[in-house]
């Protein structure tokens, strides 16, 4: 039979970004499971197709023989005779599908298993062209706001921004431009699910490296991040060369650098501080902004600092709600005490 498909399967390969092979494939498969309605006595069809070629054949092969017992491949010589009126007994009989059945499984059948064959390709490509950039900062769009998500469009994209991912100051409407990192990548039986956010620690130290060269090129290590997002967050970062400061060269000029990450993580305030393998060293930078007179080791087993500061002091340890000796403890990895000069 002649099909004119070539010129379909070239159309939907270009508008779906689909190799014409998968789609050729489909339509394969799309006829072989559309022909088993008509070939029900579990024939073994076979399908010639060259699409280039315009030419399409579904066919089973049966014997003729005089008492048929295996109705998937054997068929009495009655019958063969309907079908082929020169049939013989021991003949291989070719039994093609019907014209006019052909045409409307090519138009129907085959539609529904090409496009879901189609969508899975599709889907295959996302995945691959996401999972690599797993931890990279992109922007998207947002396109849809739902209860307990924000749908962006990246790169004609869907990926899902969770309301949980969201700093708590963010507000987003249809239209809006959205800074996040990429946190998962997943295959799903919908397609592939990409989920982006702002709160991961991770979306601070990409924003680090845009914004400190000296990061990038190695100079400068950040050893750790940890955060209470929109809140406060205090980053550890050591030198790797002589002379640089690490702390000055992150904050920037006048604190440019670390003010343009602080806007748009809107307004979340950023202590750079500089690492040390001393818990106790590490500690007094990591307490930053607090001046901090001196930092004792109260309990070595169970990882507890005692933290000394002049009485003027303690507010900023302390911190509002006691974030700032929170993050510090995280930060440096063990429980830090604030105890007063005076006391």
């Amino acid at each position: 039979m002649k099909i004119n498909v070539w010129n379909t399967i070239l159309q939907l390969s270009k508008e779906r970004g689909v190799e014409p092979a998968i789609i050729v494939k489909a339509v394969e498969e799309s006829l072989r499971v559309a022909a088993a309605k008509y070939f029900n006595r579990n024939e073994r069809v076979e399908i010639d197709f060259s699409p280039e070629k315009g030419e399409l054949r579904v066919y089973a092969v049966k014997k003729v023989v005089s008492a048929p017992s295996l109705p998937a491949s054997e068929i009495s010589l009655e019958e063969a005779r309907i079908i082929d009126p020169m049939a013989v007994l021991d003949q291989d009989l070719v039994i093609d599908l019907p014209s006019d059945t052909l045409g409307r499984i090519a138009a129907q059948a085959a539609k529904q298993v090409i496009f879901q064959k189609v969508r899975d390709a599709e889907q295959e490509k996302i995945y691959g062209e996401f999972a690599p950039r797993l931890g990279e900062i992109v922007t998207g769009v947002v396109r849809r706001v739902e209860t307990s998500l924000l749908v962006l469009e990246v790169n004609k994209t869907e990926v899902s921004f969770p309301v949980r991912e969201k700093l708590p100051r963010d507000e987003f409407s249809r239209g809006d431009r959205v800074k996040a990192i990429i946190i998962q990548v997943q295959r799903g039986p919908h397609g592939p699910v990409i989920v982006v956010s702002r709160t991961n620690s991770r979306f601070l130290g990409r924003l680090l490296e845009l914004e400190i060269p000296e990061i990038v090129n190695g100079l400068i290590e950040i050893k750790g991040i940890v955060r209470e997002p929109g809140e406060r967050s205090k980053v550890a970062v050591l030198r790797r060369e002589r002379d640089i400061d690490p702390v000055g060269a992150c904050i920037g000029p006048k604190g440019s650098r670390v003010l343009a990450i602080s806007q748009e993580l809107q307004g979340e305030k950023i202590d750079i501080v500089e690492w040390s393998s001393s818990p106790t060293a590490f500690a007094k930078s990591a307490l930053s902004p607090a001046r901090v007179q001196q930092v004792l080791t109260a309990d070595k087993e169970a990882m507890v600092l005692e933290a000394v500061v002049a009485d003027d002091q303690m507010k900023l340890a302390i911190g509002k709600k006691g974030i700032n000796v929170r993050l510090a403890s995280k930060l440096v990895g063990w429980k830090i005490l604030i105890k007063p000069l005076s006391g």
